[in-house]
């Protein structure tokens, strides 16, 4: 099972953690489309040869951001963060997936 989080402006907040869920992200036993969301703030400069879909090339942009984690999957991972890839309105979303161990309990 992995853990995976993504940055996402509000304006694309739904559409992106939906088609994250129908990829299979956020299942967890009988339940699904299971999340954490927190609102941050996130900076980034976009660099010559980009093509940003907030701010402009060689200013540094910030903006209200939401940080949705979630778990997903071995098998799953890849088409999780396709899916994200495919959703996301940036050209390069950030993400983060880090591999959990397995506890039983």
């Amino acid at each position: 099972m992995y853990k995976f989080c993504f940055f996402v402006p509000e304006t694309h907040l739904e559409q992106t953690k939906q088609a994250v869920f129908a990829a299979g992200g956020g299942r967890i036993g009988h339940y699904d489309q299971c999340g954490w969301q927190t609102l941050g703030q996130g900076q980034f400069r976009a660099l010559a040869g980009s093509q940003p879909f907030i701010g402009q090339v060689g200013q540094a942009e910030s903006l209200a951001e939401w940080k949705v984690e979630m778990v997903v999957a071995d098998e799953l991972i890849h088409t999780v963060v396709k899916a994200l890839r495919h959703a996301h309105p940036y050209e390069t979303p950030a993400f983060e997936v880090w591999r959990l161990s397995d506890i039983q309990f």
